[in-house]
């Protein structure tokens, strides 16, 4: 209460808005928080009772300053309880901050990842994946968009688009970033985009174009995507930007009808061919979805713990390198599955333990690790 008079866990619930990044370069963590405001079952499991813990001002005297939070980690969900202390400057949050004063879920959340991570330090740079998945427990995977071509082979370019469209209906969650070695991290581009810079993908859309449109575009289809800036301001000033020449041929209503705002809030459009030839990588984070009363009830899942474990007794030596040591490879350990018919997907998530708590001693990069799948 010494930062507003009327301070809430939540203002009018959630949202891909609520939240800027502060003056640390934690945008992938912030970024990953835009994804999970889309979707309320989610964000209930890592602000668990979340109503118990609003403050209430006709129950002054129940407030402990107390906050609990919950992480996903290494295949359970870990709980995290801080207090209300915050970082400020004069009276100003320093980090991560909500756009209406006196929000503080945002921050709150930000505080106990820190303190899961060792420290606030500790969550400077990132890939929004990482952080995904300790919100929900998703599989993560990357697709580097230069070297897949997705830029010029437009057959590659729609395959992905439609497994994208698949991914974000069924709850999953996309972020993408621009890779640019030897330019510097928060470079903007001639478009206004951010080199090194986490977006979250907010909505993903094939538009059907009326007829009076079909004329201006010259396509039936437009395949479009939404992404958002976690500072909330500076956007993508090409094709479909706000103040685009191609917004003012769609009228109010048909704008309405596709569903697409324009506000100076972060969050822009752009065409998808244009998206896939602007950025570079794109993480995917698919929340697997196991239930048996469900829609979409498509996987099987199978989690193994295990380590690469050192021992002088060469028959218990479970640290057999990689597939150059032939002699020792068949130590690793080994997990066998089965894949009954041919159209089958399996994939297959590595993970090792967060090493960011590491960072504080001057350490803290993750360890080269690795699989191979073998036919037998």
């Amino acid at each position: 209460q010494d930062l507003c008079e009327d301070p809430h866990l939540l203002v009018d619930g959630m949202s891909s808005h609520d939240f800027h990044q502060g003056k640390l370069g934690n945008c992938w963590f912030v970024a990953a928080c835009s994804c999970l405001a889309l979707r309320k079952s989610l964000w209930q499991q890592v602000i668990p009772d979340y109503r118990e813990q609003e403050w209430d001002p006709k129950n002054p005297r129940k407030y402990a300053g107390i906050f609990r939070f919950r992480f996903w980690r290494f295949g359970e969900w870990t709980e995290v309880v801080v207090d209300d202390l915050l970082p400020t400057e004069n009276g100003e949050l320093i980090y991560c901050h909500s756009n209406v004063r006196n929000e503080f879920w945002s921050a709150l959340l930000e505080k106990a990842y820190a303190k899961l991570a060792g420290s606030y330090q500790a969550l400077d740079g990132g890939c929004a994946a990482e952080a995904l998945v300790d919100f929900t427990g998703a599989v993560a995977e990357s697709i580097n968009l230069a070297e897949g071509k997705y830029g010029e082979v437009i057959s590659e370019q729609m395959k992905l688009f439609e497994d994208l469209m698949k991914v974000h209906k069924r709850g999953g969650f996309i972020s993408c970033f621009i890779s640019s070695p030897g330019c510097p991290s928060d470079a903007e581009t001639a478009l206004g985009l951010i080199v090194g810079h986490a977006y979250s993908v907010t909505a993903i859309r094939k538009l059907r174009l009326g007829e009076r449109l079909l004329f201006s575009f010259q396509a039936e289809k437009l395949f479009m995507i939404r992404l958002r800036n976690p500072w909330g301001k500076k956007e993508w000033h090409g094709a479909w930007s706000d103040s685009s020449e191609e917004w003012k041929k769609v009228s109010d209503s048909e704008r309405k009808n596709l569903g697409l705002t324009v506000e100076n809030d972060g969050e822009f459009w752009m065409t998808f061919e244009d998206w896939c030839k602007n950025f570079t990588d794109v993480d995917i984070c698919r929340t697997v979805n196991t239930s048996y009363f469900s829609l979409h009830k498509t996987w099987e899942k199978e989690m193994m713990f295990g380590a690469w474990a050192k021992h002088p007794e060469p028959l218990l030596n479970r640290s057999g390198g990689c597939f150059d040591n032939r002699e020792t490879f068949l130590q690793n350990p080994q997990y066998l599955f089965d894949v009954r018919k041919a159209e089958d997907k399996v994939l297959v998530s590595l993970q090792q333990e967060d090493r960011r708590k590491y960072k504080k001693e001057g350490k803290g990069d993750n360890i080269t690790i690795g699989f191979e799948i073998l036919k037998v």
